[in-house]
């Protein structure tokens, strides 16, 4: 049997490491408490849960489903669009439902990356963005993410030789994992670029409705011309709590959705139906959870910052995501820390490095965990730090 040679590549994927790592200890008999997988605890809405069930027992939703997605799904995507961010998208052309964002992120690069070309990745970023590229055969030029940067990219540190071989750029704010936003001007010197340099552009923008402290995520594509060299993708994954549910969706350029169209008819078979119908109770439905959920999570955020503190740990307080940013003490690994908070306090968090070399010297926490697993956390985290002092 010859495997291929792309695979030598291919690191593995961080969260299932960690999964495994933390069932082989739960094994033995030890109590972990993790603050690793950005995974909500707070269950999908019932009303959305209920009509998914509905839809389940309707024979015409045992077939199988269009790649497509159904009309009335993409009708009700365009229609969150424009209440939410004010962007007008023809449900025809420039809406492309999902097996959630991630599978679109991971095949994008199909519909681009020739062997040899370059994609222009955040670092850190989620893995999946430089992953796609080199499955497609490409190659991943990593834009540093720098604190002293608020952690946005720097477009005039990227070399005009690097930029002519890019076909894509990929930007994600709310930021995974830095919980760093990035304002409207941010967007427009990003579509500044990409037209100077013939890119198209992929925002990831599946936090923008994990927001506290009274602000509001944009969206890329309310600059005008983002839709002339842009996609942006979203999920209904934290917005919703349907991560289980795997749905989510690309908006934007027409022929940027009609390329990943193309590959994703060849690949799969569609969103199963129910899941599709359950999707449009959620975006149409009532939102009111959104701001009950957003203020559980920013009472979380609270505490967990003031507790790393207090620790030593220097963390931001971040306006968006779920995710806590926290940079280690000098002369730890990311990896090192992770380890030694695993073995001496029994928490589980994500090393930086998993998400680029930029990300070392950090650890990244989530606050998708509930509020009794949080106190014993920090109370793990503090009697530790007492007895080390």
């Amino acid at each position: 049997m010859k495997l291929a040679k792309r695979l030598n590549r291919l690191p593995p994927y961080l969260f299932v490491e960690i999964n495994q790592k933390i069932a082989e200890l739960r094994a033995r008999g030890e109590d972990i408490i993790s603050f690793a997988i950005g995974d909500p605890d707070l269950p999908t809405p019932s009303h959305i849960i209920e009509y998914m069930c509905q839809a389940a027992h309707d024979p015409a939703n045992h077939r199988y489903p269009e790649t497509a997605g159904l009309p009335e799904l993409r009708q009700a995507i365009a229609e969150w669009y424009e209440e939410r961010f004010g962007v007008t998208l023809d449900p025809s052309k420039e809406v492309l439902p999902l097996i959630g964002s991630k599978e679109g992120i991971g095949h994008i690069a199909l519909c681009f990356i020739e062997p040899g070309d370059l994609a222009l990745v955040p670092d850190p970023g989620y893995p999946p963005y430089s992953l796609g590229t080199i499955l497609a055969g490409g190659e991943p030029y990593f834009m540093p993410l720098q604190e002293e940067n608020d952690f946005l990219p720097d477009f005039k540190a990227i070399p005009d030789k690097v930029a002519s071989k890019a076909k894509l750029m990929w930007l994600n704010y709310p930021n995974n994992p830095t919980g760093a936003i990035a304002s409207l001007d941010l967007f427009e010197q990003a579509i500044h670029f990409a037209r100077k340099h013939n890119l198209a552009i992929c925002h990831d923008a599946a936090y923008t409705e994990v927001t506290f402290d009274g602000y509001t995520a944009p969206s890329f594509l309310q600059i005008a011309g983002a839709k002339e060299i842009g996609v942006e993708f979203h999920s209904l994954s934290k917005t919703y709590h349907m991560t289980g549910w795997r749905i989510g969706m690309m908006v934007g350029n027409a022929d940027m959705i009609r390329t990943l169209f193309q590959v994703k008819s060849n690949l799969d078979s569609g969103i199963p139906q129910a899941i599709q119908h359950a999707a449009v109770e959620a975006l149409r439905g009532s939102q009111e959870h959104i701001a009950e959920r957003n203020a559980i999570f920013q009472r979380r955020r609270d505490k967990l910052v003031n507790a790393l503190n207090e620790i030593g740990l220097k963390a931001r307080i971040p306006k968006a995501t779920f995710y806590i940013w926290a940079k280690i003490p000098q002369g730890y690994t990311s990896i090192d820390y992770a380890k030694k908070l695993l073995d001496e306090v029994k928490i589980v968090v994500t090393p930086g490095i998993g998400y680029g070399k930029e990300g070392d010297g950090y650890i990244r926490f989530s606050l998708t965990i509930s509020d009794d697993h949080l106190e014993q956390g920090m109370g793990r985290l503090l009697a530790w730090h007492r007895r080390r002092r």
